[in-house]
């Protein structure tokens, strides 16, 4: 592989949260064991709060809704959902 894959991970992190701790982890692991290079970026959800906010996820080669609900922005995270079912694009929620 040439580049970076590159995982949005739609929730709004805290390193308190042990799920939280345990997606980067999981990401990171996975990543060695295949012996690819992964960039993860954490994308809180008030980012979908209006529609133009979800063209960002278009960067992304792959989204992860994480666990940890309620979310700052339940629409926000519904809106990313959303972005991704529509589009087939690569989606996996924990």
């Amino acid at each position: 592989m040439t580049h970076a894959l590159r995982i949005g991970i739609i929730g709004d992190y805290n390193p308190k949260f042990r799920v939280h701790t345990a997606t980067t982890a999981a990401l990171d692991h996975a990543a060695s064991v295949l012996d690819v290079h992964v960039e993860q970026i954490w994308l809180p959800t008030p980012a979908f709060d209006e529609p133009a906010g979800t063209l960002k996820l278009q960067e992304f080669d792959g989204l992860w809704c994480s666990a940890g609900s309620p979310y700052a922005s339940m629409a926000g995270a519904l809106s990313a959902i959303h972005f991704a079912r529509e589009r087939d694009w690569p989606f996996v929620a924990t």
